[in-house]
């Protein structure tokens, strides 16, 4: 894949491509292969700056490559240009230099820009910033990130001293204090072990009566040289799923009931192997759905289905977030109207293009059409090229 990207610095573009996190980095480095005139609008990186520092990514080696995971602006790639030294697994602040170093390569001129707004003007669209100015764009590629979905239970509803495990980046300033930890997966598990570590009072909350844990890759060592029969490079689902949801194109042919039922395999909550030596010292509790919770000046008070009563300082529930495009703030309430949903998804046709024409979604939103590989960096691979395949064969 080429890693030259066609940007302009005019009021009227070809295609605006929101968001220059993963998806739409991948997505600007297949449109400037395809010699598509492009903008790529947004803070590089944005959404991944702000989660916990010191996290690891649970992604492997190549599934955490932006784009593709053999071409010019894979992770091999940056660590052999820059010499860089990526830890395995990948830590936040690595991922991040890494996003940051395809940018500068696939969109130097990124536009750092907020839109405002996105509304239809004619057969394209018309992009308003928040200083003022405005855009033309003949065809938009939403690829903004999951930040507007975080989900919220509603017991939490209106309470301060409950927030997301998305809301902080600096951990340790609940050092001393008590806080519980809602959830069973993956960003539930690694808050409570960076809690833990930043000397923090831990416990977990956990709905379920078990927890699931990833094997590290331990199958995939154990088939040596058959793996890639079973397992897809994107590393999402277990052992032959893996390689039904890594060809979306496949994937969203399957009769609807087969794709939920895989998709709720495939990524259905799960801690990574490492965490469990990181959470020997923190109790977890199992069984435990919250019912309510109320908070007074000092303390938030937990109350489970079942009568039991926690408190603390602190609530951090990692739960995960739904896709509802509707909370996407810069899309003019008419315009996603106009678009085909499925609760809160977009449904989407080749190219990851809606029912509005030239409107395009890459990213989590794509999920509901094209399977759970959206979700991961590593369906930014197929969603790149679908998208550029479909919108250069219209020009």
């Amino acid at each position: 894949m080429s890693i030259k990207g066609v940007v302009t610095t005019m009021s009227v573009t070809d295609v605006a491509v929101l968001g220059a996190g993963p998806y739409g980095l991948a997505v600007a480095a297949a449109l400037g292969d395809a010699g598509v005139e492009h903008r790529v609008i947004g803070e590089p990186m944005s959404f991944w700056k702000e989660m916990p520092e010191g996290m690891l990514l649970r992604s492997n080696w190549t599934a955490t490559s932006i784009a593709d995971y053999r071409g010019p602006v894979s992770l091999d790639a940056y660590a052999a240009a820059t010499g860089a030294e990526v830890g395995r697994p990948v830590p936040l602040e690595d991922f991040i230099a890494y996003g940051e170093w395809v940018q500068s390569r696939v969109a130097p001129d990124v536009d750092r820009r907020v839109v405002s707004q996105v509304a239809r003007a004619g057969d394209g669209f018309a992009l308003t910033f928040d200083d003022g100015s405005s855009l033309q764009a003949g065809k938009v590629v939403v690829a903004a990130g999951i930040a507007p979905f975080a989900r919220r239970p509603s017991p939490f509803a209106g309470l301060s001293f409950a927030t997301h495990s998305s809301a902080h980046r600096d951990l340790s300033r609940f050092k001393g204090e008590r806080v519980l930890v809602v959830g069973g997966g993956q960003s539930a598990l690694e808050s409570a072990a960076l809690l833990h570590e930043s000397g923090a009072d831990v416990e977990v909350l956990v709905r379920r009566d078990h927890l699931t844990w990833l094997h590290g890759g331990k199958y995939q060592r154990m088939l040596g040289r058959a793996k890639p029969v079973f397992y897809a490079p994107t590393d999402v689902g277990p052992l032959g799923l893996s390689r039904v949801v890594a060809a979306p194109e496949v994937f969203r042919r399957l009769p609807r009931p087969v794709q939920t039922a895989a998709a709720r395999r495939a990524i259905r909550p799960a801690g990574a192997e490492w965490l469990i030596a990181r959470l020997r010292e923190v109790p977890i509790r199992f069984g435990f759905e919250v019912r309510s919770a109320s908070q007074d000046g000092r303390h938030i008070r937990v109350e489970s289905t079942t009568g039991e009563i926690l408190s603390g300082d602190h609530v951090i529930y990692g739960t995960g977030y739904r896709v509802d495009i509707a909370r996407y703030p810069f899309l003019a309430p008419p315009l996603v109207r106009a678009v085909r949903r499925v609760s809160g998804y977009p449904v989407l046709g080749p190219g990851l293009e809606s029912s509005v024409p030239g409107l395009h979604f890459a990213g989590a939103p794509a999920a509901w059409s094209f399977g759970p590989i959206m979700r991961f960096v590593s369906g930014g691979w197929f969603a790149s090229r679908a998208v550029a395949k479909r919108i250069a064969g219209r020009r």
